[in-house]
C-alpha cells in the first residue's frame, strides 16, 4: 500500500478546494446517503466489534443527530455507541474554555463501561478527538478521523470565516500553535486513523492527512465531505479499525480483498 505522509506536502501553501467542487457537495453527499441504503447488505459482511465503547463527534455547526446513520451502524456491529451529547459543535464554545464538557463526557462513558473509548470525529469533531486523546491518553482506545483539518493551513478550507465569526478565534497559523500547540501532531501511542477524499469541497485533502509513524494511517476514499458520515466504504474501513484487537493494531490493507482495490484508492499523489 503507497503511503501518504503529510509531511511530504507544503501544507502551509496549501489553498482549499476549488469553489466549483464545493458547490457540488450537497448533491455528492445526497448521493452518498443514497448509497448507503443500498449498501446495506454489503455492510452486513464487515467485522464485528467486542463491544468496546465509541464516541462519535460531529462537525462544525452539526449537532449529533447527523452522526445518527454512523452510530446506528456501529451499534449493529456489537459496539456501545455514544453520541457525543454536546449540542451543535460550535467549537471551543461547546465544550468548555478548557474542553471540560467534552472531557467529563468521555470520562462519564469511561467510568460506565469500564474500558477505554475509541473517538470517532467527523471534520471540526475529528480535530477536538485527536486533542482530546492527547490530554486523556489513558481513558483512549483509537481516533479516527474524517475529513478532519488538522495540518498546518487553518484556512485551506471554506469554513474558516464562518469559524471565525462564530467562535470569534482567529483561525492564523502562528496564534494557534501558541494556543493549542501542534494540531498536526497526532496523540502519542494512540492507533490514529485519517479518513480523507480528494474530491473533499470543503477542506483541503492534504490537511487532513496523519503524518507517518508507528500508530498512524490514512485511508483513502471517494466521496465528498458532507458525505462522509453516510459514505459506505468509510462506514467498511471505520469498522475495519474499530474491530481490531487493542494491542494488535495494524495499518488497512487494501489489498486484502479485490474488491478493496477498487473502492479505496493506492493514496499515492
Amino acid at each position: 500500500m503507497a503511503v501518504v505522509d503529510a509531511a511530504s506536502f507544503g501544507v502551509e501553501k496549501v489553498k482549499a478546494p476549488s469553489l466549483a467542487l464545493a458547490l457540488t457537495e450537497g448533491g455528492r453527499a445526497l448521493a452518498e446517503l443514497v448509497s448507503l441504503q443500498g449498501a446495506s447488505p454489503l455492510l452486513s459482511f464487515a467485522p464485528k466489534g467486542d463491544g468496546h465503547p465509541v464516541m462519535v463527534l460531529p462537525g462544525f455547526l452539526a449537532g449529533g443527530g447527523t452522526t445518527g446513520p454512523l452510530r446506528r451502524f456501529l451499534t449493529s456491529k456489537g459496539y456501545e455507541t455514544f453520541c457525543w451529547g454536546l449540542g451543535r459543535n460550535l467549537g471551543p464554545l461547546a465544550i468548555g474554555p478548557e474542553g471540560e464538557l467534552l472531557a467529563q463526557r468521555l470520562e462519564s462513558i469511561h467510568r460506565k463501561m469500564k474500558r477505554k473509548v475509541s473517538l470517532v470525529g467527523w471534520s471540526l469533531g475529528g480535530i477536538m478527538a485527536r486533542e482530546l486523546a492527547k490530554r486523556y491518553p489513558k481513558l483512549v482506545r483509537q481516533v479516527i478521523s474524517l475529513g478532519s483539518p488538522f495540518g498546518e493551513n487553518p484556512r485551506a478550507n471554506h469554513a474558516w470565516r464562518v469559524y471565525q465569526a462564530v467562535t470569534g478565534q482567529e483561525l492564523d497559523p502562528v496564534k494557534m500553535r501558541e494556543a493549542f500547540g501542534d494540531l498536526a501532531l497526532p496523540p502519542s501511542g494512540i492507533p490514529t486513523t485519517a479518513i480523507f477524499s480528494k474530491q473533499d469541497g470543503v477542506a483541503a485533502w492534504q490537511t487532513c492527512i496523519e503524518r507517518r509513524s508507528r500508530l498512524t494511517d490514512n485511508i483513502e476514499v471517494y466521496g465528498s465531505h458532507c458525505g462522509l458520515g453516510v459514505n459506505p466504504s468509510v462506514h467498511f474501513a471505520i469498522a475495519d479499525r474499530l474491530a481490531l484487537p487493542e494491542k494488535e493494531w495494524q495499518p488497512f490493507d487494501r489489498t486484502a480483498a479485490t474488491w478493496r482495490r477498487f473502492v479505496y484508492p493506492s493514496s499515492g499523489h
